[in-house]
């Protein structure tokens, strides 16, 4: 398993943007190996998939509420995904997780959560004027 931290939680107002960012806390991993997904769960809610990026260049899934406002990316140099989120809804409040499997044919058709065998702790971001 891969230890995952994320960061860049926060308030935001509705409209407002924030960028997530996940990095593995063991030296020598490389994320680029890995399919990435980001996950979140709202309270009361199931965790549910954000996004799903695999590692090659054969697209990045995106849930139907957040197409055309989150963007999911790597920094190779960096060994870090991102998550990009604009023009945020109050409904995307939540608790957002990185996670991190070895490549699986047709994982990101459909992620779900017990897919993936290395979590963050998460972060917490909240859209509220």
């Amino acid at each position: 398993q891969v230890q995952l931290v994320e960061s860049g939680g926060g308030l935001v107002q509705p409209g407002g943007s924030l960028r997530l960012s996940c990095v593995a806390s063991e030296s020598g991993v490389r994320l680029d190996y890995y399919v990435i997904g980001w996950f979140r769960q709202a309270p009361g809610k199931e965790r549910e998939g954000v996004s799903c990026m695999g590692n090659s260049d054969d697209g990045t899934y995106y849930t139907d509420s957040v197409k055309g406002r989150f963007t999911s990316s790597r920094d190779v140099a960096k060994n870090t995904v991102y998550l990009q989120m604009n023009n945020l809804k109050p409904e995307d409040t939540a608790v957002y997780y990185c996670a991190a499997e070895p490549p699986t044919p047709y994982l990101c058709s459909d992620p779900r959560p017990p897919a993936f065998g290395s979590w963050g702790q998460g972060t917490q971001v909240t859209v509220s004027s």
